[in-house]
């Protein structure tokens, strides 16, 4: 038998062949164009605009001014996006999966505290996700007034312009459903349009004034910078300058969506378009920063100003467009952000939509719900884009920042190369931190929502993990063959009544011939559940879309078996369906016998019987001998759990017969006192005793690699409850935490559908 499992162990992972990234094609650069760059590609409608405001006005936008505020511009697209993103950060891919949780995968085993800086920049970037489509689509809808037809139906009215943008919000976020690969035919022919009129408006000046070109001196940005005659603003001009790069972490997250060939392919030209239209506008405001009449316009934005007055109506309406795209890369990044964090166990188990052919191109219907009543919110809270504006670009620079840390640990300890990652360090390190303070500015002008947000969302990520943490100190796995003996009588038992035919739990444990304790105490211990047959169910998601194939371990019984369910991720998981055919099949290969129903409303009856599925839930009881603290993060763990809904749904069995059965988080229970039976008189009184505190069987993850802080908190518990396992329980010699693994696969192609808590408890 054992040959067998192996024989399927090996032939499963022949055929499991690492994805391929998504590769080079032109309808694919047309979908990045329109998925990725759009909030990088909206950047020239305000940079330089923030820029001359704070210094001042256009009267103080001299030519040494404005070449080195170009010059700041034009090096920070070069330094972050492309050298520290494009060139360096798209390297560190899990499996051609990008986004901060995707790189902190690949380095959480060189540190314990690694989690920290992946958890704040992961918060902080979805915290971003939320407010950007606001901001832009807010900016986009003001940008109708310039235009007067439009500006005689919007007006000065706020409500018309906060009603308009809710409108919209709520068709973008409604639209994601359809996928990315959908999504980027449609928007992609607009961004390229978009970038091709960057390029052009901006040459036609810089044709007219050579001299702009000097801006590409990075010492004019370093003088413009230091020199308190030319820059009003001081070092706080940064956090104006950083808005030129706020698209660059979304890039790195959107990789999964469209593959690095596309950007690879497109960023040059889309860097081209931006740079050149960064320079007409410079150009322009040299030739005009004299000129009286403009000085008078309020609120002047040299991005349409430069434009002839024929052609701003066509460049309003195209911004508008453009703005509502923009808010895309961000809200595609977030389902990919979601999904990483997912896998890692920072966030809990979420439905999870596959639109296209392609597994990188995700929809999550949670996240997206939750992002559309955020970006709701935002818009009624600030209600005009220049209130929202200064939330906007604080809690990127944290992720920046965040991601510079685990870059610098993936450089210098998985690429070892420490020769290249301390100047990475140093470098990026130094220019974000001052992107940083600049930003800190816009605290409390509307900055602290962002901050709350991404608070929020760590919080969530805390409470997750430190709570699968504190499950961890009681989880045991057992050996099946030691309790055969009492399954082989429980089924033949005619005291006890059926259950059902097919009993039917669910587990992440991918192991041969192991299973949780707890599904072994519901089965034996917990009101006994008789059956014909008892099946351990593990569902894995492969990278092929359509994968159908299943294993099954029998341990040479026909009443026990260990299935695991392999689908592709296109796959409708309906496991009730795919559970009948696996009994038909073992009825028909003679390995169980058949359950010829006696009465049907077909002619002619099944040789397979019923099925129940059997759900369990932890559930913290008065008696849990937990910390103040722990006690509250279990607490939340759940409710939480609660909110994401059940795995009833997510594995189609809604019309199933389920039984939903409660366990204690732990066995062990907090000191009780011994009650003292008072005798009647004529019987006398018995003498009071006391209780000894009973332990309870919990378990040690025994590998270490996989360890973080919070585990970490963890070992000791874990070290001294492993004793009482391998004492009171039935095989307990062999339980430990850590299941082992059908297939050498590592911890970074854990299942993606079921987390630790829902899987492991089949709640």
């Amino acid at each position: 038998m054992g040959a067998s499992i192996k024989g399927a162990a090996e032939n499963a992972r022949a055929r499991k062949v690492k994805r391929a990234g998504i590769p080079l094609s032109a309808g694919m650069i047309l979908v990045t164009l329109g998925v990725v760059y759009g909030d990088i590609g909206t950047s020239p409608m305000y940079t330089l605009k923030a820029i001359m405001s704070g210094n001042g006005g256009l009267a103080t936008m001299s030519t040494d001014v404005v070449l080195g505020a170009l010059s700041l511009i034009i090096w920070t697209l070069t330094l972050i996006t492309t050298v520290k993103y494009v060139l360096v950060a798209m390297k560190a891919d899990n499996h051609n999966e990008g986004g901060i949780f995707a790189l902190y995968s690949l380095v959480k085993r060189c540190g314990k505290w690694l989690i920290i800086p992946a958890m704040v920049g992961g918060a902080a970037l979805l915290a971003d996700g939320i407010l950007t489509p606001a901001v832009t689509v807010t900016t986009a809808i003001e940008g109708l007034r310039t235009v007067d037809f439009c500006y005689a139906f919007i007006g000065d009215n706020q409500n018309i312009v906060v009603a308009i943008t809710i409108a919209i919000l709520c068709m973008l976020f409604a639209m994601q459903q359809a996928g990315t690969s959908t999504i980027g035919k449609f928007f992609g022919p607009v961004m390229t349009l978009w970038f091709l009129f960057l390029g052009i408006s901006g040459l036609t000046h810089v044709v007219g004034n050579i001299g702009v070109l000097r801006a590409l001196n990075p010492l004019r940005g370093i003088a413009f910078l230091f020199d308190g005659n030319l820059n009003a603003a001081g070092l706080m001009v940064l956090g104006n300058v950083f808005l030129c790069t706020t698209g660059a972490e979304a890039l790195y997250s959107d990789m999964g969506h469209v593959g690095k060939p596309n950007i690879y392919a497109s960023w040059p030209f889309v860097k081209a378009c931006l740079i050149i239209n960064y320079l007409g506008q410079g150009a322009w405001i040299i030739a005009n920063n004299a000129n009286t009449s403009l000085m008078g316009i309020a609120d002047l934005n040299p991005f349409y100003q430069m434009l002839p007055e024929n052609l701003r109506v066509f460049a309003v309406i195209l911004s508008a467009f453009a703005a509502i795209i923009a808010s895309q890369a961000l809200i595609t990044g977030s389902y990919s952000i979601v999904s990483e964090a997912v896998r890692l166990d920072l966030m809990p188990h979420m439905h999870v939509n596959y639109p296209s052919e392609t597994k990188g191109q995700i929809y999550i219907p949670m996240i997206n719900n939750i992002m559309w009543i955020g970006c709701i919110g935002v818009v009624l809270l600030f209600r005009s884009s220049e209130h929202m504006e200064a939330a906007y670009g604080l809690a990127i620079t944290v992720t920046m920042l965040m991601t510079t840390i685990l870059l610098f640990t993936y450089l210098s300890k998985i690429r070892r190369k420490p020769v290249a990652a301390v100047p990475f360090l140093i470098i990026f390190g130094a220019i974000e931190l001052m992107f940083f303070f600049s930003s800190l500015t816009k605290f409390f002008h509307g900055g602290y929502v962002t901050v709350l947000i991404a608070a929020a969302i760590f919080i969530v990520m805390y409470v997750w993990r430190r709570g699968t943490a504190v499950e961890r100190t009681q989880t045991v796995f057992l050996p099946v063959n030691k309790y055969l003996d009492q399954l082989f009588e429980l089924c033949h038992d005619d005291e006890v009544p059926y259950l059902a035919d097919n009993l039917v739990f669910l587990t992440n444990d991918s192991s041969i011939d192991k299973l949780d304790r707890d599904i072994l105490y519901s089965i034996l211990d917990k009101q006994p559940k008789r059956a014909k047959a008892y099946y351990f169910l593990n569902v894995q998601v492969t990278d092929e879309p359509y994968t159908h194939e299943y294993i099954v371990n029998s341990f040479n019984t026909d009443f026990l078996f260990k299935v695991q369910l392999r689908l592709g991720f296109k796959v409708n998981q309906r496991v009730n369906t795919y559970l009948y055919q696996i009994v038909a099949d073992l009825v028909e290969r003679n390995q169980i016998s058949p359950q010829n129903r006696k009465y049907s409303i077909y002619r002619t009856h099944s040789a397979v019987g019923d099925f129940k599925f059997c759900l369990l839930r932890k559930v913290i009881s008065p008696e849990t001998d937990l910390s103040g603290t722990d006690h509250r993060v279990m607490s939340l763990k759940y409710m939480i759990r609660h909110i994401c809904g059940s795995p009833a749904k997510w594995y189609g069995l809604e019309g199933s017969s389920i039984l939903f059965e409660y366990v204690p988080l732990f066995s062990k229970k907090k000191s009780q006192h011994k009650l003292q039976r008072i005798e009647l008189p004529d019987e006398g009184l018995s003498s009071p005793k006391s209780l000894e505190r009973n332990a309870q069987v919990e378990a040690m993850d025994s590998d270490d690699d996989d360890e973080d802080i919070f585990s970490a908190t963890m070992r000791d518990s874990r070290e001294s409850n492993i004793v009482d396992a391998t004492q009171d329980l039935v095989g307990g010699d062999t339980a430990s935490f850590k299941p082992l693994k059908l297939d050498d696969e590592g911890d970074d192609e854990e299942d993606l559908y079921l987390s630790d808590d829902e899987g492991q408890k089949s709640e």
